[in-house]
């Protein structure tokens, strides 16, 4: 199967050199090119494309917006962003985990970041490390406020939904364990932690583990720590 990729940035030559790049790979096809967040979500929904490498900051519409426009359209269920950002630590990029992306990635990752990144967000997966959950979103988090009265009570209302195992699943998730990792911490099989993350991401309304780190920390589930 071809991964349909959109190619959403505001440099024309930085797209050119994803584009070469993308298009290398016999598993890939780059499907089209925005240079604004609006222009981008129109795109998404016409090329039918699988993967956006979606830039932060563009001029109008900026990927944020962009990624909320197509992350609250049912007919792009399917569509997976991964934001491109030249900073490491960046509030924007959590805001646009929340809004709907899949994960994110450093405009100065090397090449078989990027492309193994496009095939992580395609097959359904976080683009979260361990570093990254702990450092960039317990952190934004934290300056958001760690009272329980700050905390979101929909979302915490919503894991009461969760068996004591999707629970503890999801805390595994939370610090950017991979299913194969949480498999070997809880002693059961990948398998039954793939069924578990499935589960709890349907009850929770989360298009992907992404979505699941993000609702762990925002409903209380799991505390940030701030080194």
């Amino acid at each position: 199967m071809t991964i349909r990729v959109l190619l959403a940035d505001d440099q024309a030559l930085l797209r050119s050199a994803f584009r070469v790049l993308v298009d290398s790979e016999p598993d890939m096809e780059v499907v089209g090119e925005a240079s604004d967040g609006a222009e981008a979500a129109r795109l998404a929904a016409e090329r039918r494309a699988d993967v956006v490498l979606m830039d932060i900051r563009m001029p109008g519409t900026d990927g944020l917006a962009a990624t909320r426009m197509i992350s609250a359209d049912p007919a792009l269920a399917h569509v997976r962003v991964v934001i491109l950002t030249t900073f490491e630590v960046d509030d924007y990029v959590v805001q646009s985990l929340r809004a709907g992306a899949s994960g994110f990635l450093g405009k100065g990752s090397e090449p078989d970041e990027l492309l193994s990144a496009i095939r992580v967000a395609a097959g359904g997966e976080a683009l979260l490390s361990p570093a990254a959950t702990k450092g960039l979103i317990a952190r934004f988090l934290a300056q958001q406020g760690t009272d329980d009265e700050e905390r979101d009570p929909a979302r915490a209302e919503r894991l009461e939904s969760l068996t004591v195992r999707e629970r503890e699943v999801l805390v595994q998730v939370a610090g950017g364990h991979s299913n194969d990792e949480i498999a070997e911490r809880l002693e059961v099989s990948p398998l039954t932690v793939k069924t578990h993350v499935n589960r709890a991401m349907a009850k929770l309304g989360a298009r992907d583990r992404a979505q699941l780190v993000v609702i762990a920390y925002e409903s209380g589930l799991v505390r940030p720590r701030v080194e």
